[in-house]
This record gives structure tokens, C-alpha cells and sequence, in this order.
């Protein structure tokens, strides 16, 4: 179930590049977060409803804010770099964590984080590299996803602060709820309304997947997963998100992975990987 949960995550890089050619970010997100609380409120009202009072708005407006940041540079960089790249940068996020973590809760990180940060930061200098001149290049896209990587590492520390007070799945609802207003107001304020376009039977599935399976399936079989396998390792094997995400792309969307792309990629993925087995310390 984690692997099929990292491969649905994966995915989605790819499928939202494919929903972005036709529908505007904001508008996709706004979308994706009405379907996900509609599905969470069907199958967890009675763990949400109970939840929600007022002790729960401020811990909804933090987590809620930090998410639609989040997701706001993930998608609006989408638009202007490659799936497998998207991915990559995001997953940097495992590498900050425990720095967000510092300044929230203070929890001082190890030795193996900071080598793993290094590390980590090494990989994104190589996937910055232009091939030919050895210049560092990042685009605003690469910028914007690892701005998205910094506000997620605040997301994950905050939500698991809060979890600990409400209900895990009212957080989650509450912090979709709140991102989803949000979206919609970006939408209404900066982006062209609906067009026939958007019911393009690709277009629509490509919106299902997104919301039922990256976002309700993924969230499902996480938890079940997470129930059944330890931590350390159930974090290794999400940590396959993306992996997939960059075969994917280059398999249906002809991503180039060049040598500098390659070797960042690799040195990504092992500060991830030190990130997660620390975690076991």
C-alpha cells in the first residue's frame, strides 16, 4: 500500500503538468481541495465534525496557510519546469524538516542532518548546472519548488504539533477547508473563469486522479500502511515518490535527464534517505 501510495504521489507530478495545460493553478487547487473535503466529510464526519469549535481555528488557519503556499510555488512552478525535476526539489522538504522543526519546536537537529543537508544542497547545484558552460542556472520555476520545499517542512512540523491536540483527520479536513478558500479567492482575483475546455474527458480524469487518488487513496492507504509498517521504513519507501515521479516523465511526458540532472537527483535522493534513517536514532 506505501508503494502504490509513493507511485499515486509520483504520478500526480505528471497529471497536474497535463490538468495545468488547460486549467489555471489556482483554479485546479481550488477544485482539488472542494473534492477532498467532500470525500473526507462522507467517510470521516464523525471524527471531523466533533472537532470542529473554536479551539481548532487557529491551528486551521496555520496549517491551512502554510499548505496553500505549499502548494501554491509547487503548481505555479509546475507550469514552467519538468515533472521528475518538480519532484526532486520538493523532496527536499525531508532535508529541512528537521530545521523547521528547530524553530518551531526546539528540536535541535543531529549531525547526520546537517550532513544530509549539505548533501542535499550539493544536489541542487548539480541539477542547476548548465550542460556545456558550467554555470549555475535556476529558473523561476526550480526557485518557486524550492520555496515549496521550505514552507512544507513548516506544514509537516505544524501539523505534527496540532495532531497531537485534534483528531489527525479533522486537521487534515481543516487545513484543506482553509487552503481551499484561499485557492478560490487567488482564482476569483487573478485567473479567467471555466471554459468548455476544462470537460475535456482528459482533463477530467486527469482532475479525478488528483483529488481521489493522489489526495483521498494516497491519504487512505498511507494510514492503513503507516498501521502495519514502521516509520523508518515506511518513510524509505515513500520516499520512492520521486523516483516514480522522474521515470514517469521520462517514460509518458520525454523528460531529459541529463548527467548534471542525474547525479543531483542521486544526491537528493541520498539526503532524503539520511533524513529518514535518522529518524531511527
Amino acid at each position: 500500500m506505501l508503494l502504490c501510495c509513493a507511485a499515486l504521489w509520483g504520478g500526480s507530478y505528471l497529471v497536474a503538468k497535463v490538468a495545468l495545460g488547460v486549467i489555471p493553478p489556482m483554479w485546479l487547487m481550488a477544485l482539488r481541495m472542494a473534492g477532498a473535503c467532500l470525500v473526507m466529510l462522507i467517510l470521516f464526519r464523525r471524527a471531523i465534525l466533533p472537532s470542529l469549535d473554536r479551539r481548532i481555528v487557529v491551528p486551521a488557519l496555520l496549517v491551512g496557510v502554510t499548505y496553500w503556499g505549499t502548494m501554491t510555488t509547487q503548481t505555479i512552478g509546475l507550469t514552467t519546469i519538468d515533472p521528475g525535476r518538480s519532484a526532486f526539489l520538493t523532496a527536499a522538504y525531508c532535508v529541512i524538516t528537521p530545521f523547521a522543526a528547530w524553530a518551531i519546536s526546539r528540536q535541535r537537529p543531529r549531525a547526520i542532518n546537517l550532513m544530509a543537508a549539505v548533501i542535499c544542497l550539493a544536489g541542487v547545484g548539480f541539477v542547476a548546472l548548465k550542460p556545456g558552460s558550467g554555470a549555475l542556472s535556476l529558473g523561476v520555476g526550480d526557485l518557486l519548488t524550492l520555496a515549496c520545499a521550505v514552507i512544507f517542512s513548516f506544514n509537516l512540523t505544524l501539523l505534527g504539533v496540532f495532531s497531537q491536540r485534534f483528531h489527525p483527520i479533522a486537521v487534515t479536513f481543516v487545513q484543506f477547508a482553509v487552503a481551499g478558500v484561499l485557492f478560490l479567492a487567488g482564482a476569483l482575483l487573478t485567473e479567467p473563469g471555466p471554459t468548455a475546455a476544462w470537460l475535456e474527458p482528459g482533463v477530467v480524469a486527469s482532475f479525478l486522479y488528483l483529488f481521489l487518488g493522489a489526495t483521498t487513496l494516497a491519504q487512505i492507504m498511507q494510514n492503513i500502511g503507516l498501521a502495519h509498517v514502521p516509520a523508518a521504513s515506511a518513510s524509505i519507501i515513500m520516499c520512492t515518490e520521486s523516483l516514480f515521479s522522474v521515470g514517469f516523465s521520462a517514460l509518458f511526458w520525454g523528460e531529459a535527464i541529463g548527467w548534471n540532472s542525474a547525479v543531483g537527483f542521486a544526491l537528493i535522493f541520498a539526503a532524503v534517505l539520511m533524513s529518514v534513517v535518522g529518524k531511527r536514532g
